[in-house]
């Protein structure tokens, strides 16, 4: 599979705006905070013109790939998933990217970003209902409880995280600090995302 092995900070640039793909350090030391940062990468980021329709439908769905961290042909999959549930397409697609394994780690609070917690996937070290899951794309279920093996539930990196993450859990999770364990309790709403994506430009942009 494709990686982006660039700058994270140019993909941010290019959207004009903060996605965090560096979780805290984002907030911290972020070239959009600069005069210089708030052009486009490149060039030409400089250039200002009025963006057509397709440009503002383009971009909103490439920031929502940035956001889950997904190629091309891996957010046309979801898309065309979603297209043939029941229910508003737009809906369907952020909940099937928000209730990706990889993505409810980050929303516990167990990674920084979602990049890192792609890595904690792969590398084995997430559980679901007490099985070893390491495919970041798992869609997990209602009921479902995320956790991490006994060894890492008292390390000093996991109480880290927890003092700084643990406060922005979503509803449709719920997290018992003491036992490092993070429940699906409901499927997530519409304005639930971790990341505000016009849902409504995506389907435009798809449906021409």
């Amino acid at each position: 599979m494709s990686r982006y092995l660039g700058s994270v900070c140019k993909l941010c640039r290019r959207e004009r705006e903060k996605l965090f793909l560096k979780g805290e350090r984002c907030s911290s030391n972020c070239t959009l905070d600069k005069k210089r940062g708030k052009n486009g990468p490149g060039q030409h980021g400089a250039a200002k013109s009025k963006m057509s329709d397709y440009g503002k439908h383009l971009r909103e769905k490439q920031k929502a790939r940035r956001v889950y961290n997904l190629t091309e042909e891996q957010f046309v999959h979801y898309y065309e998933v979603a297209e043939k549930m029941k229910g508003s397409t737009g809906d369907n697609l952020f909940k099937l990217l928000e209730m990706r394994l990889d993505n409810v780690v980050f929303r516990l609070g167990l990674a920084v970003s979602k990049k890192m917690a792609r890595q904690i996937v792969n590398h084995g070290n997430i559980l679901v209902n007490d099985k070893k899951i390491d495919v970041p794309r798992y869609q997990v279920k209602i009921g479902d409880v995320i956790t991490v093996p006994e060894k890492y539930k008292t390390s000093d990196g996991i109480k880290n995280l927890l003092e700084k993450t643990a406060p922005n859990i979503p509803a449709w999770l719920s997290f018992d600090k003491n036992k490092v364990a993070g429940t699906v309790v409901s499927e997530p709403l519409a304005g639930e995302v971790s990341h505000p994506i016009n849902s409504q430009l995506i389907v435009e942009y798809y449906s021409k």
